[in-house]
């Protein structure tokens, strides 16, 4: 959703379409299948490229950055059941079995490791970070837009950025 608005908002998006919209995401997924690479060490020259531009980067890849160049992050923050629900539907969708892992260790092993990425973020000094809640972007779209807006300098459109909002895709939520 967050790439989709920030690419609505007119920021140029680094993807190359190969993993398509499907039933768990309708509006696409905004990859680009060579940033699953970063921590296997390999040619990272595509960065020169992306300069400027939008890339969607998961967060056990962040740290896999290389330190060259400098990195505006729009961190999503999402709470961990809601995650876990909607993996768990993912892998039904697609006949694969989920895991030995319960809910519980997944959730905790999950939260370590945001933290870690949290703490990591912050000794970086090539990386600027703006944090942002799912539900907040779904609930209050125009003012995470006009946050996402500033944070990457001003020059978006931010009422296209939260027309992208579709609160009929928000099917995962916890009760909170």
């Amino acid at each position: 959703m967050l790439m989709g608005m920030i690419e609505a908002g007119g920021l140029e998006t680094v993807v190359d379409g190969i993993r398509e919209a499907d039933d768990d995401n309708p509006k696409g997924y905004h990859e680009l299948e060579r940033v699953k690479e970063l921590d296997k060490g390999g040619d990272t020259s595509w960065l020169d490229l992306a300069r400027g531009k939008c890339v969607k980067v998961i967060s056990f890849l962040l740290q896999h950055l290389p330190s060259e160049y400098h990195y505006k992050i729009v961190f999503v923050r999402r709470d961990l059941q809601e995650i876990l629900s909607s993996q768990r539907k993912m892998l039904q969708r697609r006949g694969e079995a989920p895991g030995d892992a319960t809910d519980g260790e997944m959730a905790r092993l999950f939260s370590a490791h945001l933290i870690k990425t949290e703490r990591e973020l912050i000794n970086r000094t090539n990386c600027e970070v703006l944090y942002v809640e799912h539900r907040t972007a779904v609930q209050h779209p125009m003012e995470i837009a006009v946050e996402i807006n500033r944070f990457l300098g001003g020059h978006l459109d931010v009422q296209k950025m939260a027309n992208v909002v579709d609160d009929q895709l928000y099917r995962n939520r916890s009760t909170l």
